[in-house]
Formats: C-alpha cells, sequence, structure tokens
C-alpha cells in the first residue's frame, strides 16, 4: 500500500472515509450511509468528471449508497464488498486491516509456473477460500507450483463460473470476500505458491450491472457475445482505461496476487494509438518491480495473434503469456476423433506436429471454421510465453452435458494428454481434478434472480452447441444440482485406475521441475519430428551436454518407429505403459545406444516414453 493506493471508491482515513467515483453523466452524487436510525445523505464535490469528497464518522464496515441527481440510488462501482450480494449497498473495507506474512515473497518466474485451475465453488464442499486453504497441502503434495482462481468477483446469487461478474473491486461475499481471498493468497504464499487471478474486461454481466447512470463504460460500436462492449477508445474512454488498470493494480498492491489471467481479449475493443492491453501490461509491470515482486500478464485470445505477447519496442502489446488453444484442439481431436464445431479445422497428425513445433497451428492458413486465413507464427516466440493443456473450464464446461476427458478417453489415452502437456516445451496448465481422473462434469451454472435472463441463457446453451452436434439433454444451468453436481471428489485418486493416473501425474510434475532441459527451455533447443505413418512424434532437448528425448505414440496397436534424430546414448526414465502406472508393459528397450541416424524402437499403443541421458 505504500507503494500504490487505490484512488476510486471508498478509502478509510483518520477522520472518516474518503470516496472518489468517476461519474460524467451526473451533475450531482451524494453519499448515502446506511444507519440503524435512518439513512443520511453527504453531497460530494465534482472534480472534473470525477465527484469526491470525505465523510466525517464513517469507518470500515459501514454500508453506503450513492445518489445520482438526487434521484437514482446505486451500489459503488469500485465497491470494496457487497455484503448482501449485486442488488445491495456497498460496504467500505480497511486494505490494510489484513495481517500478512509473506513479506520475503518475490513470487515465481514465468517458466517456473505449473499452473492449476480451480473453481472456489466446486473446489471443494463448502465452497470458500478458507476451505480451499485446507486443500493446500494436497496441491503441494502434487507438486504444482501456481494456483490459477476462475474470477472471484461478485455475481448474482451463490453460484456462477465468475464471468458474470458485475463488481471487479469485491470479492464475493459467499467465497470469503476480501478478508477471505486475502488469506487464501498468504497461505499460498506460506506454501510457494503462486496465485494467478482471472479477470474479465471485456464485458460485465447482465444482471447487478449499475454502471450505465454514472459515465459511457459500455459502446454499441462493438459487439460481444456475453453482454455490452467496454468502451476503450471512444469519447470519454479514459475514465474507464483508468477504472480497468485500477483493478488490475489493486490485485496486485491489495491481494498480493502474483499474475492476472485477462479473460477472451478477442472480446476487448480498442483502436486507440495505445492499446489498453499495452497500457495495462506496461503499468502492472512498473508496479511489480517498484513491490520487487514478478507479477504475470497472461491473456486468453482465439486471434492467434502473436502480437499480444510481442514486446512493445517491436509493435506488441507486451503481454508476458497467452494461453494455446490450438495445442488443446490438435491433441484432443487426436485423442476423440471428434469434429464438430471449431474442431473442423484439427484432426490431423500434421496439426499436432506443428502445435509441438510452433505453438499457433493456424499462423495465416485458411481456417475452414472461420472461412478466412486465420492467424500468425508464433515460431520465434520463447515456448515459455504460451501456455497448454488438455483441459480447461472452457473445454470441459462448454460441452453440452459439461462432460470429462475422464469419461470420454481410456486411462492409457489419459497419461498420454498428461505426458503431452508436461513434456511439452510450453508452460503447463492443469484443471482441478483432472490428475486423477474426475468424472463429475463442470457443467455452465448460475443463480441468477431474473426469470427472463434464466431463460434467455437456457436457449443460449441450446443454440450454442448446435455446430457440435453432441446429444443429451442439457443440464439446467439455474438448477442447484447441475451446480453441485460438479464438485469434486479428490478421495477417488485413491481408487482403482484414478490411483496410478494420480502416480502418473506427479512424477511427470516432478521430472518438469527438476530437469534443467525441461525448466526452461529455448526454441534452439528443441527438435520435433513427427512420424506420420506410425502416429508418433518426437521431441528432443538438448543442451550442456545433456539431452532428453520424449516419445509420444497415438496409435491403437504397438508401434516400432525409428528415430529420425541423431543422438547420445540414454535411458529410459519413464514409460506409461509400465505396469506401475497402471499400463500394460512397456516394449521400449532400457537404453539407446549413440547413434547418427535413430535405432528402432518399439512404442505401445497411446503410450509416453522419456529417455535421458546416461
Amino acid at each position: 500500500m505504500s507503494v500504490w493506493h487505490l484512488d476510486i471508491g471508498a478509502t478509510p482515513l483518520p477522520a472518516g472515509v474518503r470516496f472518489r467515483v468517476w461519474a460524467p453523466l451526473a451533475e450531482t452524487v451524494a453519499v448515502i450511509r446506511c444507519g440503524s436510525d435512518g439513512d443520511t445523505a453527504h453531497p460530494l464535490a465534482r472534480a472534473g468528471d470525477y465527484f469526491q469528497g470525505t465523510v466525517a464518522g464513517m469507518a470500515p464496515g459501514d454500508r453506503y449508497w450513492y445518489r445520482l441527481d438526487g434521484a437514482l440510488r446505486r451500489p459503488d462501482p469500485a465497491s470494496r464488498c457487497q455484503p448482501d450480494g449485486v442488488h445491495g449497498p456497498s460496504q467500505v473495507v480497511d486494505p490494510a486491516s489484513f495481517a500478512w506474512s509473506d513479506t520475503d515473497w518475490r513470487g515465481r518466474e514465468l517458466e517456473e509456473l505449473i499452473t492449476y485451475e480451480l473453481h472456489v465453488g466446486t473446489f471443494t464442499p463448502a465452497g470458500t477460500f478458507t476451505a480451499a486453504i485446507d486443500r493446500l497441502n494436497y496441491l503441494c503434495g502434487l507438486g504444482v507450483t501456481a494456483v490459477e482462481l476462475m474470477p472471484v468477483v461478485e455475481f448474482p446469487g451463490s453460484r456462477n463460473w465468475g464471468y458474470d461478474g458485475v463488481f471487479p473491486f469485491a470479492p464475493h461475499h459467499a467465497y470469503g470476500g476480501a478478508e477471505g481471498l486475502k488469506a487464501l493468497v498468504d497461505a499460498c504464499h506460506r506454501r510457494g505458491l503462486a496465485v494467478i487471478l482471472d479477470v474479465v474486461y471485456n464485458h460485465l454481466g447482465p444482471e447487478g450491472n449499475y454502471l450505465h447512470p454514472f459515465g459511457p463504460y459500455f459502446t454499441d460500436r462493438y459487439r460481444t457475445p456475453w453482454g455490452d462492449a467496454v468502451n476503450f477508445d471512444g469519447p470519454q474512454s479514459g475514465g474507464v482505461r483508468h477504472y480497468v488498470i485500477a483493478n488490475a493494480l489493486h490485485w496486485v498492491a491489495e491481494y498480493h496476487v502474483d499474475g492476472l489471467r485477462l479473460d477472451a481479449i478477442h472480446g476487448i475493443f480498442d483502436f486507440g494509438a495505445c492499446h489498453i492491453l499495452r497500457d495495462l501490461a506496461r503499468t502492472v509491470a512498473s508496479l511489480a518491480r517498484r513491490l520487487g515482486r514478478k507479477v504475470h500478464v497472461i491473456a486468453e485470445s482465439d486471434l492467434n495473434d502473436v502480437r499480444t505477447i510481442l514486446p512493445p519496442e517491436t509493435g506488441g502489446h507486451g503481454v508476458g503469456a497467452q494461453w494455446c488453444d490450438d495445442f488443446h484442439h490438435a491433441l484432443m481431436t487426436l485423442l476423440t476423433g471428434e469434429r464438430g464445431g471449431y474442431y473442423a479445422d484439427f484432426g490431423a497428425f500434421r496439426h499436432l506436429v506443428k502445435a509441438f513445433r510452433e505453438g499457433f497451428v493456424y499462423s495465416g492458413e485458411y481456417s475452414r471454421y472461420r472461412r478466412r486465413r486465420h492467424g500468425s507464427s508464433t515460431a520465434n516466440r520463447p515456448p515459455r510465453q504460451l501456455v497448454v493443456f488438455s483441459q480447461n473450464h472452457d473445454q470441459v464446461g462448454n460441452r453440452a452435458l459439461g462432460d470429462r476427458p475422464a469419461t470420454r478417453l481410456s486411462p492409457e489415452q489419459l497419461k498420454l494428454a498428461a505426458g503431452a502437456v508436461l513434456l511439452s516445451p510450453y508452460q503447463p496448465l492443469l484443471f482441478m481434478g483432472e490428475e486423477y481422473g474426475e468424472t463429475a462434469p463442470f457443467p455452465y451454472f448460475t443463480s441468477h434472480g431474473d426469470p427472463d435472463l434464466v431463460e434467455a441463457v437456457r436457449r443460449g446453451r441450446r443454440e450454442e452447441f448446435a455446430s457440435f452436434g453432441w446429444e443429451g439433454e442439457l443440464p439446467d444451468p439455474q438448477a442447484g444440482e447441475t451446480f453441485r453436481a460438479a464438485k469434486l471428489d479428490p478421495e477417488r485418486r485413491h481408487r482403482s485406475w484414478h490411483r496410478p493416473l494420480f502416480a502418473w501425474y506427479r512424477e511427470l510434475i516432478r521430472l518438469r521441475r527438476e530437469l534443467p532441459l525441461l525448466r526452461r527451455p529455448e526454441r534452439r533447443e528443441i527438435e520435433v519430428a513427427g512420424m506420420e505413418d506410425e502416429e508418433v512424434i518426437a521431441v528432443r532437448y538438448h543442451g550442456g551436454g545433456e539431452e532428453l528425448i520424449v516419445l509420444l505414440a497415438f496409435g491403437s496397436g504397438v508401434r516400432t518407429v525409428r528415430l529420425p534424430m541423431r543422438h547420445g546414448k540414454c535411458r529410459r526414465l519413464l514409460a506409461s505403459a509400465d505396469g506401475h502406472w497402471g499400463g500394460p508393459g512397456s516394449p521400449a528397450p532400457e537404453r539407446l545406444p549413440a547413434s547418427s541416424s535413430g535405432p528402432e524402437v518399439a512404442l505401445a499403443p497411446f503410450s509416453v516414453t522419456l529417455y535421458g541421458s546416461g
């Protein structure tokens, strides 16, 4: 807080509470203090497009509204707390009240991140920040180094994915509010876990969005599938840009988060000379330097636009990393055979080979799904700038039934998917429960209060899935049972085929963390070969006199391949087909002699085999 403080919203002072709100559309603004003996009004003074002032006698815990033009009563756009939900008053929070214990925490380097994405409401039976703390030792035992929280800001009701949030500065009261989130972050840092927060800057949710009368936060010049587009480049957009960048800094400074995952930046429209993403990334980086911490900005985008992660001096936005959906699509279409919707662009073996070599599969090629050329090349970007996965909340939850890969793939295929991600050159991300083959679905769920909105969501989900041809009755997003069905059962990891799968994930993560060639691979140290007839991908890492060879076999029968790359003497470090991992037995040799032409290697169906120097 000594480095940066939030200059909008309610800020406690020794003499009262200072209020500041951007409201260029209002003629007058007053603070309405809620009291047991009645409400009292305190006018604020205009300062340009802002209204501000200090209300004596107010303190943390007090509830308040803003009254616009003597008539409209609205919550604070920068509210730190909504104790009664999206339709209730805001509450003053003391940002300095929490006793942090992470003074020595400096964060983690980008290449160190092995990220575990979770939804607070379904991660534990209680579905709170406090309950999540009780499972952090489990995550440390798994070996991951970062926790990524799906959006946690105030949304309508008590259950939601989080992308319908309408108070970007207020952790949801049902999860445990500001104190609960700070306690979770602090507990993560004590265990060496970085925390990445999913934030949504492309829209606000439809219910409880009270920003319109304050100012032109939104624009009709652009459209998003989720709600009104945010006004980043139109008239009076300066206050909007301030609001969003202040929000990013708020999470870093007040909540000590180590990274921000920017949701769907393809829904962020800015045709100004300095894109909002560049401004945001630059400002966050500046704050991180002043705090002496590593803070990462990571984007989600379906644009395949390398400019997102290029540095500003070469015309980019300067974002640290971005999700790579192409890797997921290429991997899962090979394993499942699905070709509906956006999977229509994938399914060929060469697609996954290119994903391993470059990252983006579509780097200017024609996309049949989009009916146009799509993407630019990431071949020259450091692999750590791309986040890859075999599962995430979208790729599970945006299926009609929210069904997980563990319900469609065999244990051998699940181990292969895990090996492809965790032994890839890229930054790996896991979705909660995948490490032991969770079979509970993760469907879309809501708890809206507006009946018309509820019906619109139901109708929209049906229309969204039409192009995939999925069958089955859609779970009702509004039903409580849809939410409860998504709760994890981590005890599953002790039973049946889940046990060796869990052990397999732990070993892959251990190797990812301990083997130098996997910790920070560079493009010049990686060779990728695709043997299409045999359905085998070989990846060779080399440097400092050491080497690793990863063999990924996607065929349904035993394959014998001649390695198309020179290498030194190697020993087998890992084979997913070994009985130790629940496999049928690996035919791969224990050792490979040094070779310039490549020895023959027999590989089990749907298997991962890893060789290393020695």
